[in-house]
Parts: C-alpha cells; structure tokens; sequence
C-alpha cells in the first residue's frame, strides 16, 4: 500500500482560494491514479476530483467542476488540489486517496486513503 499524508486544510471565506497537497510514499507513485473525496458533517463521503497516473486525464464531480483543478507531480509523488470560488457548502473534511491502475471515481477502487483534513469555508 502507499501511505498517503495530507496538507494545506484551513479556514477560508466564501469566493477564496485553498490548496491541498498529499505526499505520498512507500510504493511507485506514477502507478497509482489519485482522487480527493470529501465528507461533509451528517452526509456520505463524496468523490471530488481523480486524476490518471500519467496526469493525462482529469474527471471532477458536478459540484467542483470549473472551480477545482486536481494535478500531479509525479517526481515529488504528490497530487495537489486547487480549490477556488469556495463556497460554504465546500465546507467537509477532504482526503485523497491512490488507485492502483486506471482514474476511476468510485471509491471503492481506491484502496489507501490519506487522514483527511478539515476545509472550513465561512459565509
């Protein structure tokens, strides 16, 4: 399994800009496809942004598309989240996750997960 260990959480206004970041480590990086999921207080943790081992190919839930960009670099073995026009109801605690093969958005295929850190966006 890779080990995964996340940065960058925090508070923000509504309409301003976060950047996640998850280091990863223990196994080849560039094999793996990463997501970042989120878990809102009292709802089911969602899919946010996955993104294919080679970087080649992005797929965002509806919610974040045009305001998320998840990207790659794979000589840092890291995977970044830039979260822009946040609203308070991206507020959740926000993990990534590495897939063993293809980007896919279900969780399920994803078998090592990040600890997650709060992102708290106030109106």
């Amino acid at each position: 399994q890779v080990q995964l260990a996340e940065s960058g959480g925090g508070l923000v206004q509504a309409g301003g800009s976060l950047r996640r970041s998850c280091a990863a480590s223990g196994r080849t990086f560039r094999n793996y496809a990463m997501g970042w999921f989120r878990q809102a207080p009292g709802k089911e943790r969602e899919f946010v942004a996955a993104i294919s081992r080679s970087a080649e190919e992005t797929y965002y839930a509806e919610p974040v598309q045009g305001r998320f960009t998840i990207t790659r670099d794979n000589p840092k073995n890291t995977v970044y989240l830039q979260m822009s026009s946040l609203k308070p109801e991206d507020t959740a605690v926000y993990c990534c996750a590495a897939s063993f093969g293809i980007a896919t958005m279900t969780q399920n295929d994803f078998r090592s997960w990040g600890q997650g850190t709060q992102v708290t966006v106030s109106s």
